[in-house]
């Protein structure tokens, strides 16, 4: 039973990884390898910083993984992949849209400031 099986799993990685692998498989590995750089990314500023942070990049990663494991998902006619990904994207640019907005809030206080301390040292 055991040697069965071992048949039947080495039969179904072979199926997966050589009879099956095309250029959309190829593709869908590479995307993969570029949604998972995110994670390198964060855990790499976040030793940076000795404290839990995720950068901007972090944020572009997953966009482009996300719209390349999209693209795949069309490809390969998988429902799961293409609503998975189609909302995670959302999320991904709304996480955007909120870093652009606090940054340009930040630059008015900032500007603000400055005009209040320039208006200081002159008076």
């Amino acid at each position: 039973m055991l040697m069965r099986l071992s048949h039947d799993i080495g039969l179904y990685f072979y199926d997966v990884v050589v009879a099956r692998f095309d250029l959309w498989a190829a593709f869908g590995v590479i995307a993969q390898f570029v949604f998972g750089a995110r994670f390198l990314v964060q855990w790499i500023a976040s030793e940076k910083a000795e404290k839990s942070v995720i950068p901007v990049g972090f944020w572009f990663l997953s966009i482009s993984g996300g719209l390349m494991t999209l693209i795949y998902g069309f490809a390969r006619r998988d429902l799961v992949i293409i609503l998975g990904q189609a909302f995670s994207i959302l999320i991904y640019v709304r996480n955007l849209m909120l870093i652009a907005k606090e940054a340009k809030r930040r630059k008015a206080k900032d500007a603000a400031d400055a005009a209040v301390g320039a208006e200081g040292a002159a008076g």
